[in-house]
């Protein structure tokens, strides 16, 4: 969608196709699931966890951190990623309103 595209829809509407672009991916699915089963902050595991090379690895946490969902600190060389709790209860917030409002119907 051109960013020009984006203005004749409001915001909660925005959100929600930012939320799910971000989440349309196996990968990223795949990297929520892992940090957010551990107890602590990931470092350099991912990689190994979910068998893809570095950088694609760090191109999906790049999309994750865009809608920050999750966090990096800076630890030596390495970057230590966890969940961003704030924002993920704020985004299960918005999914959860947004299919609380569909109706069912029947065609």
């Amino acid at each position: 969608m051109g960013i020009t595209k984006t203005q004749i829809f409001n915001t909660t509407q925005n959100e929600l196709a930012t939320i799910f672009k971000v989440l349309a991916n196996p990968a990223r699915i795949a990297i929520l699931q892992y940090i957010s089963s551990q107890k602590a902050c990931i470092c350099n595991d991912i990689v190994e966890v979910i068998g893809l090379a570095q950088p694609t690895i760090s191109q999906h946490l790049k999309e994750l951190k865009s809608i920050d969902l999750i966090e990096g600190q800076i630890s030596g060389k390495k970057i230590c990623y966890c969940i961003n709790l704030k924002k993920w209860k704020e985004v299960q917030d918005v999914l959860n309103s947004f299919f609380d409002k569909t109706k069912i119907n029947c065609c």
